[in-house]
């Protein structure tokens, strides 16, 4: 599935892009509508998940030193 945050950008540049079409442009108006309302478009949380998601798998990794590990559990505590 598609990153709610990347589709509501390029439904943003749609509605800038003075090349699309105006039937383009309104459903792309009706779309991103739609997102916020539903709270779909919400950015922030899902750049939050993406970052919990990313210090969880550098604790699992074997490869990463003890230091950076302890890092990502600190982060994650905080969150």
């Amino acid at each position: 599935m598609a990153n709610p945050g990347n589709v509501a950008r390029g439904l943003k540049g749609t509605l800038s892009n003075p090349n699309n079409s105006e039937e383009a442009k309104e459903r792309a108006a009706e779309r991103l509508q739609q997102m916020e309302q539903s709270g779909e478009a919400d950015s922030a949380e899902a750049h939050a998940g993406q970052v919990e998601r990313g210090h969880k798998a550098a604790i699992s990794n074997p490869k990463n030193s003890e230091e950076a590990k302890q890092h990502s559990k600190k982060v994650l505590e905080d969150m």
